[in-house]
């Protein structure tokens, strides 16, 4: 199995897109970008799929509503070691 990959690889991908998703258009670019055998962790959460990551980060708050869909903002995302 390969190595978890920290959520923040995720928001990161997202600010870098710079455009607004959906929870089935996120999970549809998580896949695309980094595989659909890839798992996920987090500060607080280990061995997420792509779906699941999604779900976890919208419950923390970590997606800001947009026009049509959410988006993130760095200030969305803790600043310490990711691994």
């Amino acid at each position: 199995m390969s190595e978890s990959i920290h959520g923040h690889a995720v928001l990161h991908m997202m600010l870098d897109q710079g455009q607004p998703y959906s929870r089935q258009s996120l999970s549809a670019a998580i896949l695309e970008r980094f595989g659909s055998a890839a798992r996920f962790h987090t500060c607080s959460a280990e061995g997420l799929d792509a779906a699941a990551l999604v779900a976890f980060l919208a419950d923390k708050g970590k997606f800001v509503e947009a026009r049509s869909g959410f988006t993130t903002t760095p200030d969305h995302i803790c600043a310490h070691d990711e691994h």
